[in-house]
């Protein structure tokens, strides 16, 4: 542990930012379920909603820093992907 005052104060701040993008990450998970759920069920307009709704959160993740902007841009298109495979 550390023992001088800055680093007590930095390890604190580390452990915030821990909690926060776990969340964060959690969120983004069970968004990504409601997907997947939606596309199981082949209701396209549920599962249109559910991306919406999963985009925002996985933007939003990715704006924070909880995951990379790169990562966040290519589960949005494979979930796009999958959602307008439905009917065909």
């Amino acid at each position: 542990m550390a023992n001088h005052k800055s680093a007590i104060k930095r390890h604190r701040q580390s452990l915030q930012r821990a909690g926060r993008n776990r969340a964060a990450r959690t969120r983004v998970k069970n968004a990504i379920k409601q997907v997947r759920s939606a596309i199981t069920g082949t209701d396209k307009a549920q599962a249109n909603e559910a991306l919406v709704a999963a985009t925002s959160v996985l933007s939003k993740a990715a704006s924070k820093g909880a995951m990379h902007w790169k990562k966040a841009a290519r589960k949005i298109s494979r979930l796009a992907r999958a959602v307008n495979g439905i009917e065909a």
